[in-house]
């Protein structure tokens, strides 16, 4: 007998009663400012992903053990970006409301706004683990608000100061920064400080959202917009192996892969990487 073709991202195909963690796709970029394609990613991201086997050398664990689903990518609306937060937004609370972990993949990074407006009613004392390139603190881009460049800002609008912690961070205009010092908190260019700020909100919920090019774009040149200085793969993988296995992360995003812009296919396959890592991470 045949059966229709479902694909998935590789091994995650549990039911979803059984699940734990529940993968989406928000394939949206309307909002990008400089290099559009990123509402290619995480199609390109489930497609490759088999392209990686589903075991961990470094953390001793297998993607074939664990209860994950991918429930695909959402049909989202490119006319409204209103409209396209809110079907976010809603299926990120139907995730929620059973119990269970949303773990959206990109498309740029303005859709984290959607699923974090979902999480902030169901867990209104959330805190934001931010890794980035980019501060994405402005209040406007060119007089828009819902902007991937101002994505921190309205997550701040919803949650106020001291609840924000950003990582990597080595582009934004001066008066992102200057506003920052007195809202979030910043760390340049690296994850040094990452372990504190863990034991710091031990016990509390956490949103992590990963803008990846945070990563160099020498190993991750597949975005819309690369920022040289970025950390290495290894830095990348230790620092959110960290968050997802010690911090209380009760819902994430991985977002900003733009596929066509490396042919070789080598920042798609980081990007599976880097989420089989996280996904394990998870796993207790």
């Amino acid at each position: 007998m045949l059966n229709k073709n479902i694909e998935t991202f590789m091994a995650c195909d549990a039911d979803f009663s059984e699940a734990t963690t529940i993968l989406f796709g928000a394939p949206f970029d309307s909002t990008t400012s400089y290099r559009p394609g990123t509402r290619f990613g995480s199609s390109a991201i489930r497609g490759e992903s088999f392209g990686i086997e589903t075991y961990s050398p470094y953390q001793d664990k297998d993607l074939l053990d664990c209860s994950i689903m991918d429930s695909g990518d959402l049909e989202l609306c490119f006319g409204s970006t209103e409209q396209a937060l809110s079907q976010i937004e809603q299926h990120t609370a139907e995730i929620l409301a059973a119990n269970k972990r949303p773990f959206m993949l990109g498309g740029e990074h303005l859709v984290t706004l959607g699923a974090f407006r979902a999480v902030t009613k169901q867990y209104p004392d959330i805190h934001i683990i931010h890794f980035d390139a980019h501060a994405d603190l402005r209040d406007d881009y060119l007089g828009v608000q819902l902007s991937h460049a101002c994505v921190l800002h309205r997550c701040w609008d919803l949650i106020g100061d001291n609840r924000i912690f950003q990582f990597g961070i080595r582009s934004g205009d001066r008066e992102e920064f200057q506003w920052g010092n007195s809202h979030v908190t910043t760390h340049k260019f690296d994850f040094e400080s990452l372990g504190h700020v863990i034991k710091q909100l031990e016990g509390k919920p956490v949103y992590f959202t990963l803008d990846l090019d945070v990563l160099d774009p020498s190993i991750f040149p597949g975005t819309g917009t690369p920022e040289p200085g970025g950390v290495s793969f290894e830095e990348l993988r230790k620092a959110a192996t960290l968050v997802c296995s010690q911090a209380n992360v009760v819902a994430c995003d991985v977002n900003e892969l733009s596929p066509h812009y490396d042919q070789s296919g080598v920042s798609t396959m980081v990007a599976c990487k880097i989420i089989r890592e996280m996904l394990l991470a998870f796993q207790q």
